[in-house]
């Protein structure tokens, strides 16, 4: 891939574009607030980044991360994405987007509900469960025996073989972790949520593969 488009560009979606950016990826930031806004972000990361609108982002990249609040997920445009692989890094927090059903009994995931709002993309479930300044300091190249392992999941196995690529560029191993529905296994109030990557004196920690799996498995 050569460009990754990112709709919404906050603490994950910039971290993201640090990271795509260092490792030689153009990026296209999108956010609701219109891509002026943008611009202190655009000027730090220089000529492998440029602002737009999130249609014009959808279109653009070759992966689309959608790194929106979840209350805002109906917002995001379904044409453009239409046969596209999709990052998904959304998390339900009842407080911020109030209550929603479907998550509240467990009969769907928050990535499911994306899905079905782009029922042509490919969702891929992914950088949900650490926190921004981790993701960030946590990179590391191929082969660094301090590497770190994120979890993915989602239904199609091209995909995912697309996101595990793209992870690896960006500095980490990929452990799949299944379908798209066992995303529930890192959100929210889950062991593998967020604690994982942080140690004891509250600074990030390395997590192999096997760490996770075990994790997840918890779970």
């Amino acid at each position: 891939m050569t460009t990754l488009g990112l709709i919404g560009s906050g603490n994950i979606g910039g971290t993201l574009a640090r990271l795509a950016v260092a490792a030689g990826i153009d990026v296209v930031l999108s956010n609701s607030r219109g891509p002026d806004t943008l611009a202190g972000l655009v000027a730090e990361l220089g000529p492998h980044a440029r602002a737009a609108t999130p249609a014009e982002a959808a279109e653009a990249g070759d992966v689309v991360v959608v790194t929106v609040p979840l209350h805002a997920y109906t917002s995001v445009p379904v044409a453009p994405l239409a046969g596209k692989v999709v990052i998904d890094t959304n998390n339900y927090y009842p407080e911020r987007d109030g209550r929603i059903a479907e998550l509240d009994d467990a009969s769907a995931t928050s990535s499911e509900l994306l899905a079905r709002h782009l029922p042509e993309s490919h969702v891929v479930k992914a950088f949900n469960n650490i926190r921004a300044a981790d993701l960030l300091a946590l990179a590391r190249p191929a082969g660094a025996p301090d590497r770190s392992a994120l979890a993915i999941a989602g239904d199609s196995a091209e995909a995912k073989a697309t996101v595990a690529a793209l992870l690896d560029r960006l500095g980490y191993d990929a452990l799949d972790a299944g379908p798209l529905a066992e995303g529930r296994r890192y959100q929210p109030d889950t062991p593998a949520y967020g604690a994982p990557y942080v140690g004891p004196d509250g600074r990030e920690q390395r997590v192999t593969a096997d760490e996770l799996r075990r994790v997840l498995a918890a779970a």
